[in-house]
């Protein structure tokens, strides 16, 4: 290659190979396509650098000396967290972790119950403002989450650069005013918009709580046991909305199913005002600044502090990780498909519904809206296999089982499990729901439904999480992106649907499709490492895990050495191998 061949590299090209990012100059890109993937690539590779080394600079034992450009770099100081460091969250008490999964919990339901609240009150909001199209009656519920849509874009990368605490209370603060305006909405329009701003305030935990949970626990099985109560609440929410709507709107009126909406949110208030701070970045950040105000030194700073920031590493790189891993991740891609169209279905459920069991049985509001409570059995169903998975999963651990050390494993044969209960369960649901089969019959689908879904998302949302690590909260932002655009336009399929293929058929395509989508759990079973293998971030975690672990192997050989009396210099790798065994 001629030596001048660097001169056609760009600045980003220069900056990345100053990092070690790339060797060798890159080959002139014929179209712009390529250049645009290639420059979203080196994005990808940058951003993973950064932000594990960021990671890595907060769980370092000791200080260590600032960049080397700084005008004080003699005196700037590094701190990280100390060896069993108690504000380390990692290092709180069960009891304390226990608290912050129960706030995370309570949250969730608020804002999984939010989205289908209106569900059974949709006749009455239609009488009060003659309403005549079945499409308009399905925007209340679909207009809250195109808020879920727009709302997880902002907030995961956010809570990456800012912290849990703030985007939590922020947001749901904003929820609650915004379920009292709907309440208190004069017309139609009004309401949809108040739904919509609604729906973006709730979807912060949606995308948030799972880096939070992350940020407490760094055993996998522990966090996945804290992933399945989370899981829990946001199907719990869900079902629970249309009885009450059913049973309320009624006898009360459509505006108080908002107002209980609203009182549960403020009694939600008493635990969410005892939530941390859980992102570890922030918590040093702020240790830092208050040794800067203690000491009067100002060149103590945490690693947080000297990450690039400004509103272009804001738009170019926070903002834009969830969008990047959702398309340029085969696995969030893959992953974002399969929950998408169950969790579309899902809400297509609350139309299918009253469409069948008002429709074919005759059934109320109110009782129609308890059809739905075996979903709830088959989640809770759903909870106690998964806990019995992870009692079998961690005797697995203690033995050293080998299956045990690919995140594969860990969790993706409950989605093995849970995908075709789903599709059984979509077939049973239209192939029973008759006249001359009792209502009864149809009803009991919701349990391998429920048990099904809960399954699917328990694994998978796991899996991201042990696969992305520090970007959980990116790739659930991802996920729960493109499941809430399902969940907003499948369900106005719904009536037509039903009306055109009737009861069976319909829920028969359902089935189908969902029988294609069964493959993919069993696909990251088969090629999840060669998958991994294409992914910038899982390469790059992969490669600096390894890289600190012979850095601590190393550290540990000198300390003995240096107890032992013996000379430390030229002491490698190979040495401290030779050593453990």
């Amino acid at each position: 290659m001629a030596p001048d061949a660097k001169e056609s590299w760009t600045p980003r090209d220069r900056e990345a190979s100053d990092a070690g990012l790339v060797s060798t100059p890159p080959m002139p890109h014929p179209n712009l396509l390529s250049r645009v993937i290639s420059g979203i690539s080196g994005i990808d590779e940058i951003d993973a650098t950064d932000r594990y080394d960021l990671e890595e600079a907060d769980n370092r034992e000791q200080e260590y000396p600032g960049s080397s450009s700084s005008s004080v770099n003699s005196e700037r100081k590094v701190i990280s967290w100390e060896h069993d460091d108690p504000e380390n969250p990692y290092n709180w008490s069960t009891k304390w972790k226990a608290t912050i999964v129960f706030i995370g919990m309570v949250v969730v339901i608020n804002s999984t119950m939010g989205s289908s609240l209106p569900s059974n009150a949709i006749p009455i909001i239609s009488k009060t403002f003659n309403l005549t199209s079945s499409y308009t009656e399905v925007l209340p519920i679909s207009m809250y989450l195109v808020g879920y849509v727009l709302g997880p874009l902002l907030f995961g990368p956010l809570s990456e650069s800012f912290g849990r605490k703030v985007i939590m209370m922020s947001t749901f603060f904003t929820f609650t005013i915004f379920t009292m305006a709907c309440a208190l909405a004069p017309n139609f329009p009004a309401l949809l918009v108040f739904r919509v701003f609604t729906g973006v305030s709730a979807s912060s935990p949606i995308s948030v709580i799972g880096g939070v949970y992350a940020d407490i626990y760094n055993d996998p099985v522990t966090r996945g046991r804290a992933m399945a109560v989370f899981m829990g609440g946001t199907c719990i929410g869900p079902l629970i909305a249309p009885l009450i709507s059913g049973f309320v709107a009624p006898s009360l009126g459509w505006r108080w199913v908002f107002w209980i909406g609203l009182i549960v949110a403020g009694a939600s208030w008493i635990p969410m005002l005892f939530l941390p701070e859980t992102f570890g970045p922030t918590l040093l950040a702020k240790r830092a600044a208050k040794l800067r105000k203690t000491t009067g030194n100002p060149n103590i700073f945490a690693p947080f502090d000297l990450e690039k920031k400004g509103f272009k590493q804001l738009a170019t790189v926070t903002l834009t990780r969830p969008l990047r891993m959702l398309f340029f991740e085969l696995i969030v891609l893959a992953t974002c498909l399969y929950l998408s169209l169950a969790y579309g279905i899902f809400y297509m459920y609350f139309e299918a519904y009253p469409i069948i069991f008002q429709g074919i049985y005759g059934q109320s509001l109110g009782v129609s809206g308890a059809m739905f409570l075996p979903i709830g059995i088959g989640a809770v169903l759903a909870i106690a296999v998964f806990l019995w998975y992870d009692a079998f999963l961690r005797k697995a651990q203690a033995r050293n089982a080998p299956w045990t050390q690919k995140e594969e494993s860990r969790r993706l044969p409950l989605a093995c499990v849970g995908g075709p209960l789903y599709v059984i369960a979509l077939f049973w649901l239209g192939w029973t729901s008759r006249q001359g089969v009792s209502f009864v019959v149809p009803m009991l689908a919701g349990v391998p439904f429920g048990m099904g879904f809960v399954l699917i998302f328990m694994a998978l949302l796991n899996y991201l999480t042990d696969a992305y690590e520090i970007f959980a909260a990116s790739a659930m932002a991802a996920a729960s992106f493109s499941r809430s655009l399902a969940g907003a336009v499948l369900p106005f399929a719904a009536t037509p649907m039903y009306d055109n293929l009737g009861v069976a058929w319909a829920s028969s395509l359902l089935g189908f499709l969902s029988l294609g989508m069964c493959v993919i759990p069993f696909l990251f079973l088969w090629k999840g490492d060669r998958i991994r293998e294409g992914s910038k971030f899982c390469q790059y975690l992969k490669e600096k895990k390894a890289k600190e672990l012979e850095d601590l192997e190393r550290e540990r050989a000198r300390r003995e050495r240096a107890r032992a009396g013996q000379p430390l210099e030229g002491i490698g790798v190979n040495e401290v191998i030779a050593e453990k065994v």
